[in-house]
């Protein structure tokens, strides 16, 4: 009987059928045959990941076989389980990033024109709708998302080596929708403008917040490490190009003209929309220095003794003209009586 388990070449496939990211209890490199190597990992275990799709792994070269451990059970078997995929210690031994090329031959190309396809049909349209209603939210709704599901689908486009596709795809979707905010924009009036884009700001900030964490996989494993950026910048810069800079210059006067008349537009939207504008590009701050230094600090260089007299002055100046505009100074009759001798 042992002779004819021996002398057996195939190995059945394990009844688990365990996942990529599963718990492989036997220690391959010291239980696999001599002159077999141990198979390399097909995708990285992330906590909270998508499983990959179940594979079954067949060994040759030996007539004895390999024992393993049984993945749900602990007892010993003949058959194979996967290899965990946190048994690569190193980067180089898993490449996520879209770059890697197949191996050359007309097999390989059509492997990966059906991987495409299947990030086309599969994966993509999904990500998409999930990202359209993330910007389209007013912060009064509460939309039902799942924030999970939509990891998982990029978990598996970057095991799937499909990282330069999608975030080519997801600049590509965010562009074309800050591109119709721009376009609303400029069909708001004058009058309005400042708060209207006070609220695609603040809209579009939110957006992030729920965007720029479900991509963090995507951010670590390509944008960072491949493209050495990071993803809440790029986006962030999206809004600077298609958005702001497209209305700064008609933004920026009427920003000044709130500032010099008090209560013209609400303080809290001045404040976010020159921190705002601030947080896009800080050179912005130099197009009117008075106005952010009064929303942020350090805006001007630090004060020398020399130029005391010169802010005294300044300040007697703003004092006066508040005073012209019907700003009192104050109750007078409030004074203490030692002040009055």
């Amino acid at each position: 009987m042992e002779a004819m388990e021996d002398d057996s070449s195939e190995v059945k496939d394990d009844h688990n059928h365990n996942y990529c990211g599963g718990k492989v209890r036997a220690a391959l490199s010291s239980q696999v045959p001599d002159g077999v190597g141990a198979p390399e990992p097909v995708c990285p275990t992330v906590p909270g990941g998508e499983p990959a799709k179940r594979q079954a792994k067949l060994w040759s070269g030996s007539p004895r076989g390999s024992k393993f451990m049984d993945s749900d059970t602990g007892s010993e078997n003949s058959e194979v389980s996967e290899p965990d995929c946190s048994a690569a210690s190193t980067e180089d031994k898993f490449r996520l990033d879209s770059t890697s090329k197949f191996r050359k031959g007309p097999k390989s190309r059509v492997l990966n024109a059906m991987a495409i396809e299947d990030y086309r049909k599969n994966h993509w349209p999904n990500l998409e709708e999930a990202i359209d209603r993330l910007l389209i939210q007013n912060l009064s709704d509460h939309i039902s998302v799942s924030y999970a599901q939509i990891y998982g689908y990029v978990y598996k486009c970057v095991c799937q080596q499909h990282s330069e596709l999608l975030y080519s795809d997801l600049t590509s979707k965010i562009t074309a929708h800050l591109q119709q905010v721009s376009t609303q924009l400029q069909a708001s009036p004058t009058e309005n403008l400042i708060e209207n884009f006070n609220i695609a700001l603040t809209q579009y900030l939110a957006s992030l917040q729920c965007i720029v964490p479900v991509f963090i996989y995507l951010n670590k494993f390509y944008i960072e490490s491949k493209l050495n950026r990071d993803l809440k910048e790029d986006l962030m810069k999206l809004f600077a190009d298609h958005v702001a800079e497209e209305h700064l210059r008609k933004l920026m006067p009427l920003l000044i003209k709130a500032h010099s008349m008090p209560f013209q537009v609400h303080p809290s939207t001045m404040a976010s929309v020159v921190k705002g504008l601030y947080s896009l590009r800080p050179e912005w701050a130099q197009l009117a220095p008075a106005l952010f230094s009064s929303f942020i600090p350090q805006i001007h260089p630090p004060a020398v003794e020399s130029q005391l007299h010169d802010y005294a002055d300044r300040d007697r100046k703003l004092q006066m003209e508040l005073s012209m505009k019907g700003f009192p100074r104050g109750d007078q009759s409030r004074k203490r009586a030692s002040e009055d001798s």
